[in-house]
């Protein structure tokens, strides 16, 4: 890994430190997230076969979600206050301290990864690099499911935890298409008070 790119993760890591007791507060279950998202998360859990990745899962509420939805399910992140707070809220789950450049399962071992919003905090540059890591895990016919915020353009924001940025749905679009996925589905609404919000199913491509 670079040494920008440690930087960074470290940087959110200790934002992230910081702040997870609020943040669990505030976020750290199911019923805190939008009755729309939960829709849109189960039916793409439904069409999945094979063991489901939470990459980026906070204190674990969408990875208990996942398995709530029948599906064998681990979640990984960066903090380790987040995982602590997963294990023992979900004793029954599987977390790990682990990054998104190096998820750590075998090549197309996956038939799924949820990244829900755990992508805005990467740099434009360092999205290729992930988005490949997660092809490399995700069997062919598997998905990935991606949650960020929508804008017009690639914008960096004062996200109220650490520097975010937003992305147009064309762009990560080509982006998932140039790491071996085929977008299947997409989802954009804004909430009042809230950042326009994307979401895109996209499956890994078979060889």
């Amino acid at each position: 890994m670079s040494e920008d790119r440690q930087n960074n993760e470290e940087t959110v890591e200790a934002a992230y430190s910081l702040r997870a007791a609020d943040y669990t507060a505030l976020f750290g279950s199911i019923e805190a997230a939008q009755p729309a998202d939960r829709k849109f998360v189960a039916g793409w859990a439904a069409s999945l076969d094979g063991p489901v990745l939470d990459a980026g899962c906070g204190p674990g509420h969408w990875t208990k979600y996942l398995a709530d939805q029948g599906l064998e399910v681990e979640g990984i992140d960066l903090v380790p206050a987040f995982i602590s707070h997963a294990k023992a809220q979900f004793p029954e789950l599987a977390f790990r301290v682990a990054s998104a450049r190096d998820i750590g399962v075998a090549d197309e071992s996956l038939g799924g990864i949820l990244a829900w919003y755990s992508l805005i905090h990467l740099a434009p540059d360092d999205v290729p690099g992930v988005l490949a890591e997660m092809a490399r895990c995700v069997r062919p016919g598997g998905s990935l499911l991606a949650g960020f915020f929508e804008s017009a353009g690639i914008e960096e924001f004062p996200h109220q935890v650490t520097p975010a940025w937003s992305w147009p749905v064309q762009e990560v679009t080509r982006l998932l298409e140039a790491a071996g996925f085929i977008a299947v589905a997409v989802e954009t609404r804004t909430d009042p008070g809230h950042r326009p919000h994307a979401a895109i199913i996209a499956r890994r491509g078979v060889p």
